[in-house]
């Protein structure tokens, strides 16, 4: 097991270290754990494949990067940490770590970013004809789940993937998986309107309120704000807005926890890194 687990998972350790802690790590660890010259390590299995093949393939950086990776004392196997170069798993049935997070090293594992248009359905198949995400994809011939469902008329972050495991808990209230969406309003707001939101909305369904809100931009009759909330209730964005006199124009969702829309541009599909998928891993407790 790494020494990071999300502490919202069974087990899981308070006192989260960040990213640079995490990259500093490994020298230390070294010290304490380092397979002696020529000493095979207890994630060794016979006749797997090598861990810098499986780590360059993982889209980690050329096989002798990760070498260094590996000589540097930076990655675990099982829990277990791996300076030997001679160190051949299974990366389909062992957990690899770099830095302590978490890497895919299933081959058959997708793990994929959209941004998707206005006028595009959430779903991989429509009845009625209209575009969907499965127009997007190409010549891909997974089972692919999508993750984080946007209603017709918003735009923004989709997460597809046929990891089914994750897939369900990004998609679980128990882990509280934050969401960020840029909304242009009608309106403009009045001061109060952060400090209410934050502390909370009556909807038809149950209270609601949103972790972070922030005002963008206004004009006369308009304005545009960010907010970030972990509710994953339908149209709860909108509902929410328009609950409190600012129904919306336009809606985009910017971020789905660790994954950024970024530069995207709208209407691509785009394979998430290494680190991206560790840190989803990360979220959720894998």
């Amino acid at each position: 097991m790494s020494p990071y687990r999300d502490p919202r998972a069974p087990g899981g350790r308070q006192n989260r270290p960040n990213r640079k802690q995490r990259a500093n790590t490994g020298s230390k660890a070294t010290q304490r754990h380092a397979s002696a010259p020529g000493e095979a390590s207890d994630a060794h299995v016979s006749g797997g494949m090598r861990l810098q093949k499986v780590l360059a393939e993982a889209g980690l950086g050329s096989r002798r990067a990760c070498e260094h990776l590996i000589l540097d004392g930076r990655v675990e196997v099982d829990g277990k940490l791996v300076t030997e170069l001679g160190t051949r798993i299974d990366p389909e049935k062992q957990s690899v770590y770099v830095d302590t997070l978490r890497i895919s090293t299933q081959k058959t594992k997708v793990y994929l970013a959209f941004n998707k248009p206005a006028g595009v359905v959430s779903t991989m198949k429509d009845p009625d004809g209209r575009k969907c995400l499965t127009d997007y994809l190409g010549d891909r011939t997974e089972r692919l789940f999508h993750v984080g469902r946007l209603d017709t008329d918003t735009e923004g972050l989709i997460l597809l993937t046929n990891d089914g495991e994750l897939a369900n808990r990004l998609a679980h209230p128990r882990y509280e998986i934050p969401k960020t969406y840029l909304a242009q309003v009608k309106g403009q707001l009045a001061r109060d309107v952060s400090a209410r939101l934050k502390a909370g909305i009556e909807l038809d369904d149950g209270f609601v309120k949103v972790d972070d809100f922030k005002l963008v931009d206004s004009t006369p009759g308009r304005s545009v704000v960010e907010l970030t909330l972990h509710s994953g209730r339908n149209r709860v964005v909108r509902r929410l807005l328009k609950e409190i006199g600012h129904p919306v124009e336009r809606l985009v969702r910017l971020q789905f926890g660790p994954i950024a829309l970024a530069e995207q541009r709208q209407g691509k599909m785009r394979s998430l890194r290494p680190d991206e998928v560790g840190e989803l891993f990360e979220a959720v407790g894998l």
